[in-house]
């Protein structure tokens, strides 16, 4: 199998860095012909290329702090309590960002797995400030 960038032609000494040239994705999209996507093409192509981006969705039940003497003793059958009551709705996280909040549901019958039913969704806060 080739590797689509090596087959991007290099800069040349003297050509100018203006011309354009296709980019490797625009040959991925193009069937890798070497030729580039039709522009009109090309915003719907991006958004479904952002649209296909995995991220990491999170359900946080609560959280607790302890001291490490108190954390090293737990063992099986400790409880640790939660800062969250019972009933209190969950926080929904995507990329380490609270993006909606909602209440625990039993998904299947047998009550094998459980869901998050959204009951609000959090507006953004502004531009992401990493903490």
């Amino acid at each position: 199998m080739s590797n689509p960038v090596s087959a991007v032609k290099p800069a040349t000494p003297g050509e100018d860095f203006a011309t354009e040239r296709p980019s490797p994705l625009d040959q991925l999209a193009s069937g890798g012909a070497g030729r580039p996507a039709p522009e009109a093409a090309a915003p719907a192509r991006n958004l479904d290329m952002v649209m296909r981006i995995p991220v990491s969705v999170k359900v946080v039940l609560g959280a607790a702090t302890m001291p490490v003497a108190n954390l090293v003793a737990l063992g099986r059958g400790a409880v640790i309590p939660l800062d969250r009551r019972v009933g209190e709705p969950v926080d929904v996280v995507v990329n380490g960002r609270i993006v909606a909040r909602g209440e625990v549901v039993v998904m299947d019958e047998d009550g094998s797995r459980f869901g998050v039913s959204l009951t609000e969704v959090v507006e953004p806060a502004g531009p992401h400030k990493p903490s």
